[in-house]
Parts: structure tokens; sequence; C-alpha cells
């Protein structure tokens, strides 16, 4: 059984308030993920209070400085460097900062806009003439029992 998540589209003008509001209800920082978009980033923060979740949704461009919620919430802040260090987001007042040395990678923010080729949704095509299914013709005969009863 799979419950709905909930997931709220947020200005990142906004992500400090809300986690705060969202603290103070009760709510624990669970994760934050980030996701390469053809021209910007997707950050989904996730937050947990009795089994349910909460999501926030931030787009950010490759420019822009998106507000650090370990102040707050303090284990985000292995999150913040690591979207810092893979995607190359600039995240501002993180409560500890590596400035760009948690990871050691070969490629300097490999999953940044360029570096990541977006996958392109597979097309459904039409079936040739040999994948087509073949019809067949069935019959059937109903043999009704004889004599009554």
């Amino acid at each position: 059984m799979s419950e709905p998540q909930e997931i709220t589209p947020i200005d990142k003008s906004d992500l400090v308030g809300i986690a705060a509001g969202l603290f103070a209800e009760g709510y624990r920082f669970v994760q934050v993920s980030c996701v390469t978009l053809e021209s910007s980033y997707e950050l989904t923060y996730s937050f947990d209070k009795h089994y349910r979740l909460k999501n926030l949704r931030v787009i950010a461009g490759p420019e822009e400085e998106i507000p650090s919620i370990s102040v707050i919430f303090p284990n985000a802040f292995l999150y913040e460097n690591e979207i810092h260090d893979l995607f190359g987001l600039t995240i501002r007042n993180m409560a500890v900062d590596y400035r760009g040395t948690l990871y050691r990678t070969t490629i300097r923010t490999p999953f940044s806009i360029g570096k990541v080729k977006i996958p392109v949704p597979p097309q459904p095509k039409a079936p040739t003439q040999e994948e087509k299914p073949a019809t067949a013709t069935v019959s059937s005969t109903i043999n009704e029992p004889q004599g009554g009863s």
C-alpha cells in the first residue's frame, strides 16, 4: 500500500521560513534531493511528522543561490555540501561549509548543467508487420443437455 505524496512548489526565498515553521510544528528533516533539468535544477526537501512526508520543491537556475536550512535542521549541512560539490549550486549560509571538498571527483561538479546528458523519453513506435499480433478466429460449440429434468 502506498500513500499519496504531498509535493508543494515554493520559491527559494520562502524556503527558510517554511522550514522554520515545519520545525516549530514538530517535523524532522529527512533529505533533500537535487535533479539536473535542461536549464535548471529541481531540489526536493522532505520532512516527516508521524510517518507522513511533506515535500517542498524549489526550482533554481544554475547561477542562483539557495539559502541553507542547516541553521534550523543541522543535519542538512551534509546534503547541502553534496549538492554544492556534485551539482555546482551555491548554498548560502551553511552551518558547516566544506567549500567544495566534501567529495573528491575526477570531474568537478559532475551533475551540473552541460555535463549531464538529459535523457529523451522513449517514443512509442508503431509495430512492424512482423510484430503485429496474429489474429485467429475461434469458434466454439456449446452442447445443450439432452432431455429435460
